[in-house]
């Protein structure tokens, strides 16, 4: 009787209606994961998961009910009226070489601008020239 249960429970669960695209990413950037994470636990790429959260494509089964587990217990944990997350949790694989204080957000007044010399253009590099062949 139990394995009657598992296999209703299992179609009805296929059938589920998903949260849409962007509340899907929401869920998943509440709760820290990554792309790489959520592709990992469902053993689907990495592109796959970012086509279901970009509504470009949607997950089938067997993904689908795993998928629609983790997002139900998601949003139990993280409300759709709670705080939005800003951006991708992903963490860049290299940090960024040389990276420091960026530009001033000041903008130049009209004495500086007048102040600076024109920058000159670049020395010409000598072309070499081969010989002619005989």
């Amino acid at each position: 009787m139990s394995e009657l249960f598992d296999a209703v429970d299992a179609l009805v669960a296929s059938r589920s209606a998903l949260p849409p695209p962007a509340e899907r990413k929401r869920l998943r950037q509440g709760h820290g994961l990554t792309l790489d994470e959520v592709a990992a636990a469902l053993r689907v790429r990495r592109a796959t998961v970012s086509g279901w959260e970009a509504g470009r494509t949607e997950p089938r089964p067997p993904e689908r009910d795993a998928y629609a587990r983790m997002l139900k217990q998601l949003s139990e944990l993280y409300p759709a009226d709670g705080p939005v997350p800003a951006e991708d949790t992903a963490v860049p694989e290299e940090p960024a070489v040389g990276a420091g204080p960026g530009p001033s957000a000041v903008e130049p007044t009209q004495d500086t601008v007048a102040s600076r010399a024109p920058a000159a253009p670049p020395a010409a590099a000598p072309l070499a020239v081969e010989p002619a062949r005989a």
